[in-house]
């Protein structure tokens, strides 16, 4: 009797859960339409859709829609989607509500790669152009060298914790102290730049969904979904770990190697995507929380919520870069800060009141 009605309770929740994902879709879908269509120069959803199936005549709507606002758009779906399960997974991994690519120095690793790049190989500003307003000089060299640095400072996390044997929560704190260490080289460097190089570096970081074409898409895309896969094929290992580790290793599951190999992947996974879009705060720290109070912890659900909210939040935050001050594009990095601080502490004071 109590293991049919236990039975019965999960299938409540499991159909609960499924409603609150295809929720989440709708609004994805509606952002993401409401993205397309809003800007100094509004398309109407019809054309859109004609546009999108190619059967639009008007060669502006088109030129709008494929080299700008598609783009645009795909570029923050997958980037938020990958901030937002990364985040979802170091949280899991390290059993720390703070952790995601920001608290961890990943992305203060990333931005004194891109300055190194830019002040001490020269790949600064060289002009504008009609998508971002302004280009590099090497736009390749910069993400690579973001990419690098960004990746060292997970391997240092991830070679203190397998020969120094730091805890998980000593990680957070690790990347706490890599990103002042690189926060600082990253002043130094500025102070001995020029006006440009500075100009360069700051435009940098502020992060900016435009300067990525489709083949910076495409390689976003392969990355975000080839590891969105690989964590959902995890996700029991995850819930095993949510009952204690001790649990975990009692089922069968290798702690210390799953948080190893999660831990590169997570780090591939936003190193790829600020390497592309700069800094960008927040979104995988808040997405998991947001979805974990309507799906709970079971990362079944909690997964591919937090890849489908951190989607709709960046979304969202690019909507509201375009729209506040148009035609002026706001830095993303700046309104996903603005968007993202309130709501965490918002969420912090409303768990703290509950206790």
């Amino acid at each position: 009797m109590n293991n049919s009605l236990g039975l019965q309770e999960y299938e409540k929740y499991r159909a609960k859960n499924i409603i609150v994902i295809f929720i989440m879709l709708i609004m994805l879908f509606i952002v993401s339409i409401t993205a397309i269509a809003l800007g100094s120069y509004f398309i109407p959803i019809i054309d859109i859709a004609k546009a999108i199936f190619g059967k639009s005549i008007d060669n502006k709507i088109n030129i709008v829609i494929w080299n700008m606002r598609l783009p645009r758009v795909l570029t923050a779906f997958l980037g938020g989607a990958g901030l937002g399960i990364s985040g979802c997974v170091l949280q899991a991994i390290l059993r720390n509500p703070l952790a995601s690519a920001s608290t961890l120095g990943i992305s203060q690793g990333a931005a004194f790669g891109a300055a190194f790049a830019i002040i001490v190989l020269g790949a600064g500003l060289q002009g504008s152009s009609a998508s971002s307003g302004v280009s590099f000089t090497n736009p390749v060299l910069v993400s690579v060298c973001a990419f690098f640095f960004s990746m060292v400072v997970s391997l240092i996390i991830l070679a203190l914790s397998r020969f120094v044997k730091i805890s998980p929560e000593s990680m957070i704190l690790s990347g706490v102290a890599l990103s002042a260490v690189f926060s600082g080289a990253t002043t130094l460097l500025q102070y001995f730049a020029n006006d440009v190089q500075l100009s360069s570096v700051v435009f940098w970081t502020f992060g900016d969904l435009g300067r990525t074409g489709w083949r910076e898409i495409c390689i976003i895309g392969v990355v975000v979904i080839s590891f969105l896969l690989y964590f959902i094929y995890k996700r029991w290992d995850y819930n095993a770990i949510e009952s204690g580790e001790q649990t975990a290793i009692s089922l069968g599951v290798d702690v210390n190697a799953l948080r190893i190999v999660n831990m590169i992947f997570c780090a591939i996974t936003a190193s790829v995507i600020v390497s592309f879009l700069g800094i960008v705060n927040f979104i995988g720290l808040i997405a998991p929380h947001i979805v974990r109070r309507f799906t709970g912890t079971n990362y079944c659900f909690l997964l591919p919520g937090s890849a489908i909210m951190g989607a709709i939040l960046l979304l969202l935050g690019d909507i509201a870069a375009r729209m506040i001050i148009t035609p002026v594009i706001l830095p993303i990095g700046a309104i996903t800060s603005f968007l993202g601080g309130p709501l965490f502490m918002y969420m912090l004071f409303r768990s703290s009141s509950k206790r």
